[in-house]
């Protein structure tokens, strides 16, 4: 048991520290190729920052925990759209939507919605299945796909623009990463790379000890994976948005984490790939659907903020923030103790 509280501990200040390296990385990056931060955020910061996650639900299910690996997964969804709120607590000039607000970072708030309903979908329909794996979980990757091309399409002829006001803060790329080097280029993608490997070796690490924990402790695994090993694993997230809302890169914090959403529902695809008992979705519990229900309300939420764009609200955030931050405790208190 002292073994697995040290490789827990550990490998969450692994995930930390490693998250805190990725923004700098992503947002030169992001500059030099010409991506932009949305962009750049949905795909690689987002993908990137969900490896332990994705790592945590596969080796879940092919341990057969099946509500461990769906909990992580949903929960992850919910935990992120939470660090959004915190995210603008640490932006105290303005409201964190209205000064990020962009048409990438609009629609990927509205593929999240889609692609966490394909999953509810899935859990009401669960004994479908095509050699144990459910047909959304192959609908989903090629769903991704082709919304993230969408996205990268919107960027370079976008059909409508966010209004610009003096608190908008415009993704402008930097003179100097623009003028980077092909060698400087390669060490870039190649640090990238490098914490990439280390986060997935660390959310590894963070199940099997968690696993151990869960069973020590006799907790339910609904619990461990939706408020436990969901939160830790989606630390980078919450660690890389406040780091580029303090660099000042907003777009960034604000793609990112609605990028890593959209990826997280490749979670339950790779799980229900993995489980070869059947398909994953037909061990979902209610809690669960509950989690995934939450997120999609919490995401509802923050896309009005996105859309209504209030400068200051209640307590110095907006009212969105209040709201997602509200929605979560609420939610996961009911959730845990009633259902």
């Amino acid at each position: 048991m002292v073994l697995a509280l040290f490789l827990f501990f550990v490998s969450t200040i692994v995930i930390v520290l490693a998250g805190t390296r990725l923004v700098k990385v992503c947002d030169e990056l992001a500059d030099r190729t010409g991506l932009g931060e949305a962009f750049m955020g949905a795909i690689f910061l987002g993908a990137i920052t969900s490896l332990p996650g994705i790592t945590a639900s596969v080796t879940a299910a092919l341990d057969g925990a099946a509500s461990l690996a769906l909990s992580n997964a949903y929960g992850g969804i919910a935990a992120q759209t939470l660090f959004i709120a915190i995210a603008d607590i640490f932006y105290p000039k303005v409201n964190l939507e209205h000064a990020a607000a962009s048409v990438e970072n609009m629609l990927m708030g509205v593929i999240v919605v889609i692609l966490v309903s394909l999953l509810i979908f899935a859990a009401s329909i669960p004994g479908v299945s095509v050699w144990h794996i459910h047909p959304v979980s192959l609908l989903l990757p090629v769903a991704y796909v082709f919304l993230m091309r969408i996205v990268q399409q919107t960027r370079a002829t976008p059909m409508w623009q966010a209004r610009r006001t003096e608190d908008t803060h415009p993704d402008i790329p930097s003179k100097s990463n623009e003028h980077m080097s092909r060698s400087d280029l390669r060490k870039r993608w190649l640090k990238l790379s490098g914490m990439g490997l280390a986060l997935v070796i660390s959310g590894w690490l963070l199940t099997r000890s968690a696993e151990h924990l869960a069973e020590h402790w006799q907790l339910g695994h609904s619990l461990v994976g939706g408020l436990g090993i969901a939160v830790i694993t989606s630390l980078p997230e919450l660690v890389t948005a406040i780091a580029a809302v303090r660099l000042g890169s907003l777009t960034l914090a604000v793609g990112g984490i609605l990028g890593g959403n959209a990826f997280d529902t490749l979670f339950a695809a790779m799980a229900d790939i993995a489980y070869t008992k059947g398909s994953i979705y037909a061990f979902a519990t209610s809690k669960e659907t509950a989690i995934a229900a939450l997120s999609l309300i919490m995401t509802g939420v923050l896309l009005v903020g996105l859309l209504h764009r209030q400068r200051r609200g209640p307590a110095g955030i907006g009212f969105e923030s209040l709201g997602v931050i509200l929605i979560y405790i609420i939610g996961m208190a009911v959730i845990f103790l009633r259902l």
